[in-house]
């Protein structure tokens, strides 16, 4: 999601200088859209000179054009979803106050939590929501998905950012809250009315906002539950939008890839990571820079081109925010020949370039190398045949040695004794919550372990080591990450791909 700076007054109301977000995490914008790529100037000095040598300065300009995406790479940040986003564009890129930034910790069932310790306005790091808080509160909340309520929102209100369902344990601490959106104001925010949508137990309502700026809408708690942020517009709305790319893996030597275009929005992008865990054929995702260099439009079409040629399908599209269906559509690339290709997002209108990446084989090839070594360390055992053996000792011995061969890569990958107490020890007490979610451990197990063991640690030392046994040489490092993922702390995950560095 965006977490984009402040726009001088252009007729939209702002926050006060107190209340101005920082962009210091930045996120999805068309900053670098107007800015010229290397070699550009000294093009534009020489309109006079032959046509020799513009063609010259065109074919430095290409050259240049790869040094010029990794400057643009490097000023990408991480969003909660895991998405790459841009710095603030032109329209909303301004000077900003410093907020005190805070980092929550993960929950199950994807929760986030904070404690804050004193008065004061506190940006989440993760999601970019802004708490306003009275006094010392801890804070529950959760990304959700617009599809669950796509019922409860009528025209003319249209989604403006994403849904969260929020908690805390002092309700009357908690005054504001400011939620992002995905919209560039520019010079369109007077034409704009912004609101949240509550959802409660008995319905909903449509509450007003207290304020808005470029980034954010605020929120005057009124109670806590699901909510918002909406709009209705007088004018064409505008959005920060991203490409998200996906390489199917198939045993095919060809190339296929899903592309996905939405609104820079998290709980859109929530939505399509969850779609693609569960694609058949499986797909991995490719990590490309996602923030379109120009606005998307409702309305607007957009063609996808490749180069080398490749098919597409479809064709063209029309953007409109599909924060409210629960499939997300998405445009399929098909190359018979593997080869290294660029993939440009054009619109059609204007022939501008919305968005390009350059894919290689390196982009995909180590998660094919791992499958591959796999497959290479498991297979192709040779046999050892004594002179004058028979046939059937000849069997026996080379299943003898393949079982030995195989206990030997189950004991290189599955998790050690050692490795699995380092774990345990990071685990909270949420811990047999997430036993019983992720790694389906029964509760009568649990308590069986806890009327064994005294020891905290040991208890989930023997609930991870129960995990691993009933895994059968699959209680790997990768395994554990892939069942914890989303629902454990950072620290975690990050020992997690430490073992996994190790292997």
């Amino acid at each position: 999601m965006s977490r984009r700076g402040q726009v001088p007054d252009s007729g939209a109301e702002s926050l006060s200088s107190d209340e101005q977000e920082v962009a210091a995490s930045g996120v999805e914008g068309e900053g670098l859209a107007e800015e010229h790529p290397a070699g550009e100037d000294s093009s534009e000095n020489s309109l006079s000179s032959s046509s020799e040598e513009e063609s010259d300065a065109e074919s430095s300009d290409g050259r240049r054009s790869d040094e010029e995406q990794e400057k643009k790479e490097s000023l990408w940040h991480c969003n909660e979803s895991g998405v790459n986003c841009l710095p603030p564009c032109e329209h909303c890129r301004n000077e900003n106050d410093q907020r005190e930034q805070v980092t929550p910790r993960r929950l199950s069932r994807e929760q986030l939590v904070v404690q804050l310790d004193a008065e004061g306005t506190y940006q989440c790091s993760l999601t970019g929501l802004i708490f306003e808080v009275t006094g010392a509160v801890k804070i529950t909340y959760s990304l959700l998905s617009w599809s669950k309520y796509a019922h409860l929102v009528e025209k003319p209100w249209i989604v403006g950012g994403p849904l969260f369902d929020v908690h805390c344990d002092s309700p009357l601490a908690l005054t504001s809250i400011q939620f992002p959106h995905s919209l560039c104001l520019s010079d369109h925010g007077a034409g704009m009315a912004f609101k949240v949508l509550h959802i409660k137990d008995k319905g909903v309502d449509i509450e007003p906002s207290a304020d808005y700026s470029a980034s954010h809408v605020k929120w005057l708690v009124s109670s806590l539950s699901p909510v918002g942020p909406v709009i209705q517009s007088q004018e064409p709305v505008q959005y920060y939008g991203v490409v998200i790319l996906y390489k199917v893996v198939d045993k095919h030597p060809s190339l296929s890839f899903r592309v996905y275009v939405a609104t820079n929005n998290d709980s859109v992008i929530k939505d399509i990571s969850k779609a693609v865990k569960s694609s058949k054929p499986k797909v991995i995702k490719i990590d490309k820079p996602p923030a379109c260099q120009k606005l998307l439009q409702k309305g607007k079409r957009y063609r996808l081109v490749c180069e080398p040629e490749a098919e597409i399908t479809p064709e063209e599209i029309e953007f409109f925010d599909e924060s409210l269906l629960k499939l997300k559509n998405y445009i399929e690339v098909y190359l018979e020949k593997p080869d290294d290709i660029t993939l440009r997002l054009v619109e059609l209108e204007s022939d501008a370039t919305v968005w390009t990446a350059k894919l290689r084989e390196c982009d995909w090839i180590h998660y094919d190398e791992n499958k591959n070594e796999q497959k290479r360390s498991t297979g192709g055992v040779k046999k050892r045949t004594a002179i004058n053996v028979s046939k059937e000792d000849d069997e026996l011995s080379s299943k003898k040695q393949k079982i030995g061969n195989a206990a030997d890569e189950i004991e290189k990958k599955s998790l050690t004794d050692k490795q699995l107490m380092v774990i345990a020890k990071l685990f909270g007490k949420e811990w047999k919550e997430i036993a019983i979610e992720c790694l389906q451990v029964e509760m009568k197990d649990i308590e069986q372990i806890q009327a064994t063991e005294e020891g905290v640690n040991m208890q989930k030392f023997r609930v991870l080591s129960k995990w691993r046994d009933r895994e059968q040489g699959n209680g790997t490092a990768e395994a554990l990450y892939r069942s914890l993922h989303d629902k454990v702390s950072y620290k975690i995950l990050e020992t997690l791909e430490d073992f996994l560095a190790q292997c």
